[in-house]
């Protein structure tokens, strides 16, 4: 899928999403929030300015959202994203109110929404798990201009083709039909069994 895909699935099939900031003390700190619109450029949005949540988002600019989707672990698909955000100011909140008509009911009138604010995720990371497939599906990629961070395990020219990686792999997400042997990437689970298991050393953990 394409990043315009996970902004889409994010707001229109999970919605309700758990957000985590940081508090002054360097603490995470928790609360559900609601992804209320999507573009090209990024997730919306919004708050009041009298609640904590505000204040920590203002201070320190960075948010991560997690959200899943299914009836049980097995069947379920999650997202997450975690980036920088700014605040847009009350501008988007009309069309945000059209799109999530719901809001009318918690802030029924003009005069109680005079403290709403809409805030942008904009630059960031995001990762993709889908256990409902088998063998699992996942994909890690990044927006607006940040670049991805995130670590693999690779199999190097020290393969031995021993092949015992493949029999600790939960996934069987290694072909073994080559040598070195080779990850599949988007199948891993980074669990690390092949990296214990490899006696030859020839599996190490990098940057894609």
């Amino acid at each position: 899928m394409e990043v315009r895909d996970y902004f889409s699935y994010l707001t229109d099939e999970i919605h309700s999403t758990v957000a985590a900031t940081v508090d002054e003390s360097g603490l995470p700190v928790t609360c559900v929030i609601d992804i209320m619109d999507w573009d090209d450029h990024g997730i919306y949005f919004l708050t009041a300015k009298g609640k904590s949540f505000y204040r920590r988002l203002t201070k320190k600019n960075f948010l991560s959202v997690t959200g899943m989707k299914g009836t049980d672990t097995l069947s379920c698909r999650s997202l997450t994203l975690r980036g920088t955000v700014r605040e847009l100011g009350q501008a988007p909140l009309p069309r945000l109110f059209e799109k999530n008509p719901y809001m009318a009911s918690i802030y029924p009138d003009g005069p109680s929404r005079e403290n709403l604010t809409v805030f942008q995720l904009y630059k960031g990371t995001g990762e993709w798990f889908d256990l409902s497939k088998r063998p699992i599906e996942r994909d890690s990629f990044s927006f607006g201009g940040m670049e991805e961070e995130g670590e693999y395990f690779f199999i190097t020219d020290r393969c031995v083709l021993c092949r015992l990686c493949y029999s600790k792999c939960p996934q069987k997400c290694i072909d073994i039909s080559r040598r070195p042997a080779v990850i599949n990437q988007e199948n891993c689970l980074h669990c690390g069994n092949c990296y214990e298991t490899c006696l030859a050393r020839a599996i190490v953990k990098k940057k894609k």
